[in-house]
């Protein structure tokens, strides 16, 4: 099946604690359907001091999010859905409310 969310695309947070924001896919796991936005979903980790970090401390990091929370903004700043076209040779992701190709 082909990848409706990619990394590099510009996604905006539709349920949870980050609703509304936007950012940029960083990671893509398919097998789990999740995707790491850059900036949104920080956990922290407590992290007792070690040989390769000698401080420790409490440590943010950016968990997953499942696909489904996530959408991919259009060149209008909002939220649309993926669909797929067939241009000449090449298969090709669309938005669904501009009609537009989507980059990547």
């Amino acid at each position: 099946m082909a990848a409706k969310i990619k990394k590099g695309d510009r996604v905006i947070v539709l349920t949870g604690k980050d609703k509304g924001k936007t950012g940029t896919v960083s990671a893509v796991a398919p097998k789990e359907n999740r995707v790491v936005v850059s900036g949104i979903n920080i956990a922290q980790r407590h992290t007792k001091p070690s040989q390769g970090d000698p401080q420790g401390g409490i440590k943010n990091k950016e968990a997953p999010l499942h696909v489904s929370n996530v959408a991919i903004v259009d060149s209008n700043g909002k939220p649309t859905r993926v669909g797929f076209r067939v241009d000449g040779d090449k298969k090709v992701r669309v938005a669904k409310t501009t009609g537009e190709v989507i980059n990547g």
